[in-house]
């Protein structure tokens, strides 16, 4: 079977559209929606959980950005999931940016965009006032890593730079202090001159995200 690629408008699930877009991978795109009401049974199997990215395959289905990246690599014979010696540095910033700086900004979006989407309840401004703070702290050990280097890893662009920048695409809601990070700022335009980046959804037929508010 053609693997098909479940995928929603949020964060993880653009991701894993963009890294397929970016490496012209053989995939189905089909929109998803796991928790509408009367959803759930189509996709359980896929997914317990039911959430999103999914990828359905032969064999099984793989559910996580990360391990559909990689394999999306793997599908077509791509080194943007970097083997071999520079294995480890990608998976360094991939597991960073977990803790460090797409932590905090999903702590910002999750206030400022997702609960005003979802109506999920009021914002907090100490959450948000965290979140921020960890931002700055996080920002600057990338801007002293950017200003060096064009990408994460020395040899050029990788899965490393899609995973850490997550929620920038959405800074336009989390706003977010990033141009108080040059370095950090040029390494987002870079990204947002990739079509496949900047714009992973066209020719796909996927729902606007509800408005914030």
């Amino acid at each position: 079977m053609q693997p098909i690629l479940y995928f929603s408008r949020n964060p993880n699930p653009r991701l894993t559209v963009a890294a397929a877009k970016h490496l012209a991978a053989p995939v189905i795109y089909e929109f998803a929606e796991p928790l509408a009401p009367g959803e759930a049974d189509k996709y359980r199997h896929l997914n317990p959980s039911l959430r999103l990215p999914i990828l359905a395959q032969a064999g099984g289905s793989l559910f996580e950005a990360d391990a559909i990246a990689c394999r999306l690599s793997q599908m077509v014979g791509s080194a943007f999931w970097r083997t071999g010696a520079e294995l480890p540095d990608m998976i360094r910033w991939v597991s960073w940016a977990r803790d460090n700086f797409m932590h905090a900004c999903d702590m910002v979006h999750f206030e400022r965009g997702t609960k005003q989407r979802y109506h999920l309840g009021a914002l907090d401004e100490a959450l948000v006032a965290r979140g921020t703070a960890h931002f700055h702290d996080s920002a600057a050990v990338l801007q002293a890593h950017l200003a060096r280097q064009d990408w994460l890893l020395a040899s050029g662009l990788s899965y490393a730079d899609f995973r850490m920048a997550v929620f920038l695409p959405f800074n336009d809601v989390a706003r977010l202090p990033l141009a108080d990070y040059p370095a950090v700022a040029a390494w987002h335009a870079r990204l947002m001159a990739l079509p496949a980046w900047a714009d992973p959804f066209d020719g796909l037929s996927a729902p606007a995200l509800p408005p914030v508010g």
